[in-house]
């Protein structure tokens, strides 16, 4: 059965809008990598273009050559897979607990949960907590505060609703413990949904750079992209070229910009293509309760 006249106008209409949404968003980054290619005194001309006008290796030379870059990748993969691991343990810990009906107080601990997505204590009380927690100028600040989402919980605990309860009765039966039967049964059958609340909170550590600004002095713990927003201040650049680390007439601190984004966008850009066919699955199943 062909397609009538109303479907084929829609058809055409959703073509180009798709197009026009996808130009739009790939067009600025294919710039900036053009932008990070390119002289740096050429780019100060002005102008958008999609490949560079006089080719050049030193931005990513001048970077490369910044031994500040490397350990501020290092406290960032750090901070990324210790908070996933541990955001994923703590609030699945939580969701499977929840999703037990003969939980006592369970109504209450949701309800309280719910609350707490709507209302928080503001910045200056979490700043408090943490000085008196001693987790400013600390590497846990960028994980303990942030080792538990009710939002990620609920998406885990309606998951795990509606799993038959027959398969954790038969793990029971054959002797299984309670922690047992959450890692070697639940967990691996809750895959999907776990890679999906891990690339949500693996993206929110990687590209966080508030926490840093907020609570760390010590330069040995800032992040990367603490240090991409200091170069985007342009304070960071300028001490990068008083510092002697790399001077060139094809140097400037907007080249040096776009070449840094390039470098801290780019290892979260091809992780996300291996995880992108358990997200819309993950959410799917763990969203929707039946």
């Amino acid at each position: 059965m062909g397609l009538d006249r109303g479907e084929k106008i829609f058809n055409v209409f959703n073509v180009i809008f798709m197009l026009f949404f996808i130009a739009i968003i790939v067009l600025p980054l294919i710039n900036i990598i053009a932008l990070s290619f390119n002289d740096g005194y050429d780019a100060m001309k002005g102008g958008i273009y999609l490949f560079p006008r006089e080719f050049t290796l030193v931005n990513y030379e001048t970077i490369l050559k910044d031994t500040t870059i490397y350990r501020a990748f290092g406290v960032t993969i750090a901070k990324t897979v210790i908070g996933v691991i541990g955001h994923l343990v703590i609030t699945g810990a939580a969701a499977y607990a929840l999703s037990k009906s003969y939980l006592l107080g369970r109504k209450i601990f949701i309800r309280m949960g719910v609350i707490t997505m709507f209302f928080n204590g503001g910045m200056i009380p979490s700043f408090l907590v943490a000085k008196s927690l001693g987790l400013t100028n600390s590497f846990w600040v960028y994980i303990i505060p942030v080792l538990f989402s009710f939002y990620d919980m609920i998406i885990l605990m309606n998951f795990f609703r509606s799993l038959p309860d027959s398969i954790e009765e038969s793990a029971k039966i054959d002797g299984a413990s309670v922690l047992q039967v959450f890692f070697k049964i639940i967990v691996p059958l809750s895959f999907p949904v776990l890679a999906t609340i891990a690339l949500f909170h693996g993206v929110y550590q990687w590209n966080d750079f508030f926490v840093a600004k907020l609570y760390v002095t010590d330069k040995s713990l800032y992040p990367i992209q603490y240090y991409l927003y200091q170069l985007l201040t342009s304070a960071g650049a300028a001490n990068s070229a008083k510092a002697g680390v790399y001077i060139s007439k094809a140097f400037t601190t907007q080249s040096l910009q776009q070449a840094t984004m390039i470098v801290t966008t780019l290892p979260i850009m091809l992780i996300y293509p291996f995880l992108q066919k358990y997200f819309i699955s993950g959410m799917l199943v763990g969203g929707v309760k039946e």
